[in-house]
């Protein structure tokens, strides 16, 4: 069996996202589309965001380090460090209100 350090992760591509120009970095931890599951891990320095986009389907989101607020229509989320939230099924964006990472987990098709 092997395990991923998710905080080692989260520490490496925090640094990357610091660094690049798009203010952000991310990785695949586990799953591809031979796997019903896929999960990334996404950093976003402090302001950067993900554009409104649609919802990838039946999909979570873990916050693993920071504060981040997700938008969908008129309904507002902020999540800290610790916090899980479903990914609602309309368009949503979401912000890094501090440096964050999340573990995104999306059932890949």
């Amino acid at each position: 069996m092997q395990s991923v350090s998710l905080n080692e992760l989260a520490d490496i591509h925090l640094e990357e996202a610091r660094s690049a120009s798009a203010g952000r970095s991310a990785t695949t931890v586990y799953g591809d589309h031979s796997h019903e599951l896929r999960q990334t891990l996404i950093a976003l320095a402090q302001g950067e965001s993900l554009a409104d986009h649609e919802s990838p389907g039946e999909a979570t989101l873990q916050v693993l380090v920071g504060r981040v607020q997700m938008t969908a229509g008129d309904d507002t989320w902020e999540g800290i460090a610790g916090d899980l939230v479903p990914i609602p099924s309309v368009r949503h964006g979401l912000q890094a209100l501090d440096d964050s990472v999340f573990l995104l987990t999306v059932r890949a098709h």
